[in-house]
């Protein structure tokens, strides 16, 4: 228990208080109200209790404490001076005080607990805890949940992406299976459109056959239409000599007009057949020159369609090949979509693991000590959880569940590395009320360190005090105490032994008081 200070829990009803306590000055004393200092509040006629203007709030942390002057000393001892009890006990209570004080605030922090040499918060949560940097930093709740979240959450974006580019590489694949059967088509059309220019290039050979042909009958009919128009003329020749004769023969004009007549007559019908010949003629040489001129663009049409299917084949090729390679592509977006998909899995699954691995280990809060894990599996050495009943954090070391910070206040701590051991002090009064053999403490009645052997208290040498000249004891005995066995005792007098207290010589033992 404290001796300096009282806390409570408001309940929202209770406005008066005790102050088991004691203190200098009601000046001393301080009250806070969740950390915030308050003086609305009375005190009353004995100075042992307080009564607040407003009953404190529900779940309100209540603090009565008192702080001792450290600054200033309460008493300044002139020489020659008469020494009062008043001054006495104020000086005497300045420092006794602020000793308790001193005391108190070592007891109210975290130590090590003696059962285990572990920190020990003592049934009490830790707040204002920073996030941890380094591997065996602690870690709040928050920082706990936020991190699992932040796992599961990259894991499961990379599922959806690796998904997201399994479809992506099914779709390539796709369209490279349609740019296939594209090219595939492409070149049966340019095949087809070979074929179709192979027969145009045949058909434009044979026109030009037959354009050679016409022509070569356009001039033997001109040739043929050249002679009747030869033989019309030599005709012609005839009937006017046979005219002249028949003008010269009187006597057989008759005959002869009739017979020139007639020669006449056959003249002017062949000259009109080699008329009817040579236009013939001309027309056959106009058709045959048609037919060579059609020949010759066919011949030119055949050609450009040989030149287009050439065109279309090499592009089928082109088209094919293209189609191989987007297949190719197609296959290998696949196959790294499946290795995304198989990494974003892996990924998940290690993340899943370390989150069940970490809630296997850090159970979260409990109201009391659990037997089995999360998962409902066997508990292992190091597992931890929060008491939410003690408000204390608890590891488990096999066998049992323990206190993982160790309670300071029963830990004899020391100024440094080199420096002292802060062993406790106090009044003879305070002594522990069961005490072991071995126990050793700072007497501030006696001003002299003491042990117990086991039956009694008794002072531990320190020393001599004014530069080892003098020894000092106590001039009073207040309990039973016997002397140890083959041992002998010296005391300074005089010596006031209490009522009803006992000093024990065992026998061949010797105690002298000078």
């Amino acid at each position: 228990m404290a001796n300096s200070f009282v806390r409570y829990t408001g309940d929202g009803s209770t406005a008066t208080y005790s102050v088991p306590f004691s203190y200098r000055a009601q000046e001393d004393v301080s009250i806070t109200i969740d950390g915030v200092v308050t003086t609305a509040f009375t005190w009353n006629g004995a100075g042992t209790q307080v009564t607040f203007t407003t009953a404190p709030a529900s779940s309100t942390a209540i603090e009565i404490r008192r702080t001792t002057s450290q600054g200033t000393k309460l008493v300044d001892y002139a020489s020659g001076s008469v020494l009062t009890e008043s001054d006495l006990d104020t000086d005497s209570d300045q420092a006794f005080f602020m000793s308790q004080e001193a005391i108190d605030d070592a007891g109210d922090v975290i130590k090590l607990s003696n059962v285990n040499f572990q920190w020990d918060a003592q049934n009490k949560r830790m707040t204002n805890v920073a996030d941890p940097v380094n591997a065996q930093d602690a870690a709040t709740k928050n920082w706990s949940e936020t991190s699992m979240s932040a796992q599961v959450a990259q894991a499961t974006t990379q599922a959806t992406n690796a998904a997201t580019s399994a479809t992506n590489a099914s779709t390539s694949e796709t369209n490279a299976a349609a740019s296939a059967t594209a090219a595939a088509a492409s070149a049966t059309a340019a095949a087809a459109s070979e074929t179709a220019a192979e027969t145009a290039e045949t058909n434009a050979e044979t026109a030009e056959t037959n354009a050679e042909t016409a022509e070569t009958n356009a001039a033997a009919s001109a040739s043929a239409a050249s002679t009747s128009a030869s033989n019309a003329a030599t005709s012609e020749s005839n009937a006017s000599t046979s005219a002249t004769n028949a003008a010269s023969s009187a006597s057989t004009a008759s005959t002869a007009a009739s017979n020139a007549s007639t020669s006449e007559t056959n003249a002017a019908t062949s000259a009109t057949n080699a008329a009817t010949s040579e236009t013939n003629a001309a027309s056959s040489a106009t058709a045959a020159a048609s037919s060579a001129s059609a020949a010759s663009t066919s011949e030119t049409n055949a050609a450009s369609s040989a030149s287009a299917a050439s065109t279309s084949e090499t592009n089928a090729a082109t088209s094919e090949t293209n189609a191989a390679t987007s297949a190719t592509t197609a296959t290998t977006q696949a196959t790294n979509a499946a290795t995304s998909a198989t990494a974003a899995q892996t990924a998940q699954a290690a993340a899943e693991a370390a989150a069940d691995n970490f809630d296997d280990t850090y159970l979260g809060a409990k109201a009391s000590d659990p037997t089995l894990d999360n998962d409902g599996d066997a508990l292992s050495a190091g597992d931890l959880y929060f008491n939410t009943t003690t408000d204390k954090l608890r590891v488990y070391d096999g066998s049992a569940w323990n206190d993982a910070v160790t309670d300071l206040t029963s830990v004899v701590t020391k100024t440094s590395t080199t420096g002292s051991a802060e062993l406790p002090s106090g009044t003879t009064a305070q002594r522990d009320g069961s005490p072991s053999a071995g126990y050793i403490r700072f007497n501030s009645d006696e001003t002299s360190f003491e042990g117990y052997d086991g039956s009694a208290w008794g002072s531990i040498g320190g020393g001599a005090s004014a530069g080892g000249a003098i020894y000092e004891n106590s001039n009073s005995i207040d309990a039973n105490y016997t002397l140890t066995t083959n041992t002998n005792g010296m005391s300074v007098s005089p010596i006031s032994i209490a009522s009803g207290v006992t000093v024990t010589v065992p026998t061949g033992a010797r105690w002298v008081i000078l």
